[in-house]
């Protein structure tokens, strides 16, 4: 099986890339066995189609041993000629570990890729196995069980993920025979980590990996089924504000099944928020409970209100009180509003909040703006005075313009 390896992995590239190749792709290299074989495998593919590679590794520093891995990256591509990078993070303690490393590391490499829009990760089989019975513990459904997809868009990047298809076993014969250097990471064998012990588990149990990852995909096309009917009720029920609101038709909301129901609502608070991550479960099916109770509530950064007509999801004021930043500038305010005028230099832009509400003449408010949502959105301000606000044209002359990421409320739930 390892002598048909590479042309394995250029018949997925060739898939999941071509045919028409971009001049330059991004790799992230650990040191570790499947991702140096990927570096192996990406080299030889690359002399062929003409494609530069740009190696990059990420160095936690959460082991004595992580600078000497990257430095080993680094020796490696040096003979390859392949340039390389290395980006250091630091664990600030604050939450889960491994949530905030992987999360670290995708925000490291999003920044550092400059106008690469194809980042290679070395994802397996096995690791697909390992990731379906960590979220079966979990009490998962589809949304969860489903396999990485091969390709994932970051909002103006791509993850791409060429050998989810091999086992790791076969991977790392590989490199053995090829003789090319790797570390093993101690780790691997530290029982404190959930994917170690579901790794063991898998072992101990005599599982069959392969048929753990073909349960994955067969839920992921479950996902994309469901996904495809929650988009077709999100058409008749679900409308978007010039403002950023959600608005969801009550009468038609309590008609559709269940898991539509949570499934639209969890969309609409990662829609909202921009999070990255569907909400709890737990939390979502109480959020849930509430709504279709008549009240509202909070999650994630969203605030869920119910009206007469419609269940109303807007921005949560308070996780929105110290996101400031100058005006104008490249990056999107709280993720999804862009900034646009002239004369702005010297302003800073922050949510209108009631100080900002306080200020403003009460006439200039349209009429179709509350006070709830106003509150949400970005305002200028110069040493603590308002200065401008859009949505109610309002001083300094500019607008903002909603760039929520996965775009409309209908495409982000398809492209979930």
């Amino acid at each position: 099986m390892t002598a048909d390896l590479p042309q394995r992995f250029a018949d997925q590239m060739g898939r999941l890339l071509g045919p028409d190749f971009p001049s330059k792709i991004a790799l992230a290299v650990s040191g570790g066995g499947d991702s140096m074989t990927m570096l192996a495998l990406a080299h030889e593919w690359s002399r062929s189609f003409g494609v530069a590679l740009h190696v990059v590794t990420v160095d936690h520093g959460l082991r004595p041993e992580s600078r000497a891995e990257a430095a080993l990256v680094a020796e490696e591509c040096a003979t390859l000629g392949h340039p390389h990078s290395v980006l250091n993070w630091q664990w600030d303690g604050q939450g889960n570990l491994q949530d905030a490393a992987r999360r670290a590391r995708l925000r490291l490499i999003g920044d550092w890729r400059g106008k690469i829009a194809h980042v290679l990760l070395a994802h397996t089989q096995d690791d697909q196995a390992e990731t379906l019975l960590m979220r079966l513990a979990r009490g998962s459904g589809v949304e969860g069980l489903s396999a990485m997809a091969p390709t994932r868009d970051m909002g103006g990047w791509q993850i791409v993920r060429p050998l989810l298809s091999e086992r790791r076993a076969t991977l790392r014969h590989h490199i053995d025979v090829l003789k090319v250097p790797y570390v093993d990471d101690p780790t691997n064998e530290d029982d404190s980590y959930e994917r170690v012990r579901m790794r063991k588990a898998i072992s101990a149990l005599d599982l069959d990996v392969t048929v753990l990852s073909d349960t994955a995909d067969r839920m992921a096309r479950a996902r994309e089924a469901l996904a495809a009917r929650a988009a077709d009720v999100a058409r008749t029920c679900v409308t978007e504000t010039e403002f950023g609101e959600l608005l969801i038709d009550r009468d038609r909301f309590a008609t559709v099944e269940r898991d539509t129901q949570l499934r639209l609502l969890a969309a609409a608070v990662q829609w909202i928020t921009g999070a990255s991550y569907r909400p709890r479960a737990k939390a979502l099916d109480l959020l849930l409970d509430r709504a279709l109770g008549g009240a509202g509530g909070t999650l994630q950064g969203a605030e869920l209100r119910v009206t007469k007509m419609c269940l109303q999801i807007l921005r949560e004021f308070s996780p929105l009180q110290h996101v400031l930043q100058a005006a104008p500038e490249a990056r999107l305010w709280d993720g999804r509003w862009r900034i646009i005028g002239t004369g702005l230099d010297g302003a800073n832009v922050r949510a209108l909040g009631p100080e900002g509400w306080a200020q403003m003449p009460k006439e200039t408010v349209s009429k179709g703006l509350s006070h709830s949502v106003a509150v949400t959105l970005p305002a200028l301000f110069k040493d603590g005075e308002l200065v401008g606000f859009a949505p109610a044209s309002y001083g300094l002359p500019h607008r903002i313009e909603l760039c929520p990421h996965g775009g409309s409320f209908v495409a982000s739930l398809l492209s979930r």
